[in-house]
Formats: C-alpha cells, structure tokens, sequence
C-alpha cells in the first residue's frame, strides 16, 4: 500500500509514527494511534516475523490493524541506513525491546535526534533503560511485568498468587506510552526538540493500583490474597445466580442507605455502624449480609437479580461472556464490536475503536498486513529503485511472506 492510499481521518491525520516490537505492549500504543489516524509503519525483524502472528494470529489481527508492515534486518548497515531515512521523515518512534537492545546496533536517541532532533522516541521495556544493571536487560511479557510491579502479590488466593488474563499489563503500559508520547508530540510541535520516553511494563501496573501503595507507605498495609473477595469490603464480588453470575459493588453511603434494607437490614445498627461506609470484611455484618445476598441470588436468574438490584440503586453487572456480550443490547447499541476484512478478504470481528469521539471519530480502514507486505511501497517511497530493493532481499535486509 502506498502513503496515498491511507485515509485521512480523526484527530491524528498527518502524524507519523514508525514502530518496531514484538508482541503486544509497543505495538498496541501504535495502534491505538493509528485507529485515530495516524500514520503507522510497523516494522518486523527481517530474520523472524512478530511471534504474535503464531497460532491463529488473533492477537496480531486486532492489534496491528490500520498499519503498514516492513520486514528489515535492522543491525546490518542497509538496515539502519533504510531506518534512519524512515526516521528523517517521521514524528514518533515507538521500539520494545530489552534495556540496551538498540544501543548495541549503534542507534541511540543522539542518532536518531541528529537525524531528526524533533522525533520522539518510546523505549517500551520491562525494566527501564535505566536502574540496576541486573535488571535493564532482562525480558519480560505481560506476567513477567505484573509480577515485578507487584500486582501479583494482591491477586490469587492466599496459597498461590495470580497473574490477571489477558494482557492486562500489555494494555496498561501501552496507554502509558501512547498518551506521554502523543504530550512530547504537542511539546516538540511547540519547541522543535523531541523527547525520550522510557516507560516500563512493572511502573505501569504499579502506578494503576491507585492509593494502594500509598497506603502500605504510610500504615504499612499489604493487601491479603482473597481470590474474589475484595480485601476490605464484604459483597464486592460476583454471586451465583439460577443460570450464570452477577458481580455486586456494595459499598458507599448511597448503596448502604438503599442497600441493607433491600436485603432485611438496617444501616446504623449494631452490625452495620454508619461510622463505615461499607461492610468490613471479616465482620460479622459481612457474614450476614453475603449470606444472604447468596441466598436471594440463587433464588434469582441473572436477568432477574440484574433487574431488581438495578431498580433497588445497586451496582450490580452480569458476568458477561464473549457470547453474551455479542448479544447484548447494549455492546450492539454502541457498535463495541465491528467486522473488518483481512488483507485477504477474510470477514472477521474484534473490538471496535475505542474510546469514541464525536467529531474526529477513527475506524478501522485495513486488516492486519502480511510480513513485509508493505517493503516496495515503502523504500519506494525513500528513495530506492526497484533494482535497489532487489539488492536489499537477497542480501537478507528485506524479507516477506
């Protein structure tokens, strides 16, 4: 595909943005933008493709959609020479990799910055690029993050900790990645000097866990492994209906007014003090209420409980399913998911853009490209001669499927 085919839509017309990363946490920042409009070009290593596109490849389709593919063997001199022609020419570049992975081809943010001082430049890594020596260079996958970034202690149960499915990690330091690159975008526009993100998978699922590291700093408090139990309040969890589950938030002064009486009791009294605005875990309030919300529940089906307590003023969502949630009225309603064809027409369905916006909104335009789909266009468009890029494949520098 050439740069004249791309459509011009949303917000991100016009940015330009290379990556380079395997899996899922650079590449998805990528994506996120490239749903918006910008323009992406996803490069491979020439030597093997994205081990993502494996085993049926779901994760390289929804992930790599709306971009163009270049397989290059970027060490080798051809290789950087085509990477820093690509670099010349764009406004984000976004690698994930191990700490000091580039640095030993030789390219670091001073060559690319001589090159192009106003690019800005994502390092997505597990560790940082900077820290102790012992870890910088260590691998990592989504686990390997939350792990280290100390969301594995606080879930699971009190035998065995737990690891969140799927990719959680992935997608949190992707979001990290992509909003501080697209401010030192707005910065360089400004000033003409790009900037250095370094942007770890462990700081993003630490940073996502809200007051709790706060609270462990200042009284010492390490959240026990509950399961599905929440580890202050009782009936934060999913309860066991006629035909499935439904997950019950209770907690709050609003849910614990309209709350306890809807299931026989009283907020202030003995076992429900108003001095808390929520169900202790471990009280014997909490033993009699999850009692008996688990006695109603049973009674109930799930369209039934979500019914009542939503009417009552309670939280309260059905343990959705990928086969309920396609057809509920409400994903259907709001276009959450949405077919788009492969590059080889194939129809499939994935998550639609998200989030939505009003005026500038994106959407999906192209599947997933083959390895090295895009090379020819691509050097075409640097520069090289057809004679040129069929020196670059049988020296190795190019590659495709």
């Amino acid at each position: 595909m050439k740069r004249a085919e791309i459509p011009q839509f949303g917000p991100l017309q016009g940015v330009r943005v290379i990556c380079a990363g395997l899996a899922t946490a650079g590449p998805y920042a990528a994506t996120m933008m490239s749903d918006f409009g910008a323009e992406v070009i996803n490069i491979e290593s020439a030597v093997v493709p994205d081990q993502s596109r494996a085993a049926g490849g779901s994760a390289f389709k929804q992930d790599h959609r709306n971009q163009r593919a270049l397989a290059l063997h970027i060490p080798s001199p051809q290789g950087r020479e085509v990477f820093y022609k690509l670099i010349k020419e764009a406004d984000i570049f976004i690698e994930n990799s191990k700490g000091g992975q580039w640095k030993r081809w030789g390219i670091t943010d001073e060559t690319m910055w001589e090159v192009n001082p106003k690019l800005v430049i994502v390092h997505v890594t597990g560790y940082g690029l900077s820290g102790d020596p012992n870890y910088v260079e260590r691998p990592s996958w989504d686990a390997i993050g939350q792990a280290f970034g100390t969301l594995v202690s606080v879930n699971g149960t009190e035998d065995v900790p737990m690891a969140t499915n799927p990719y959680m990690c992935d997608a949190t330091t992707a979001l990290y990645a992509s909003w501080a690159a697209l401010a030192a975008y707005i910065r360089a526009q400004k000033t003409g000097i790009g900037d250095s993100i370094d942007c770890t998978q462990f700081e993003s699922v630490l940073r996502g866990q809200s007051g709790w590291p706060l609270k462990y700093f200042s009284e010492g408090f390490q959240p026990a492994r509950t399961g599905g139990e929440n580890a202050v309040g009782a009936a934060f969890k999913a309860f066991k209906c006629q035909d499935g589950f439904v997950f019950i938030c209770f907690g709050g002064p609003g849910i614990m007014k309209v709350g306890l009486p809807f299931f026989g009791f009283e907020w202030g009294s003995e076992l429900f003090p108003r001095a808390v605005p929520w169900v202790l875990q471990g009280t014997e309030g909490a033993r009699v209420l999850e009692a008996k919300i688990n006695e109603w529940c049973a009674a109930k089906t799930v369209e039934e409980a979500e019914k009542e307590l939503n009417e009552a003023g309670i939280p309260v969502s059905p343990v959705m399913t990928y086969a309920m949630a396609e057809k509920h009225p409400h994903y259907i309603a709001r276009e959450t998911f949405t077919e788009w064809e492969t590059v080889d027409g194939e129809k499939i369905k994935g998550v639609n853009v998200v989030p939505k916006l009003a005026k500038e909104p994106g959407k999906v335009w192209r599947g997933a490209p083959k390895y090295g789909m895009d090379n020819e266009d691509i050097l075409a468009e640097l520069g090289y001669s057809s004679e040129e890029i069929l020196a670059l494949y049988n020296d190795k520098v190019l590659a495709k499927e």
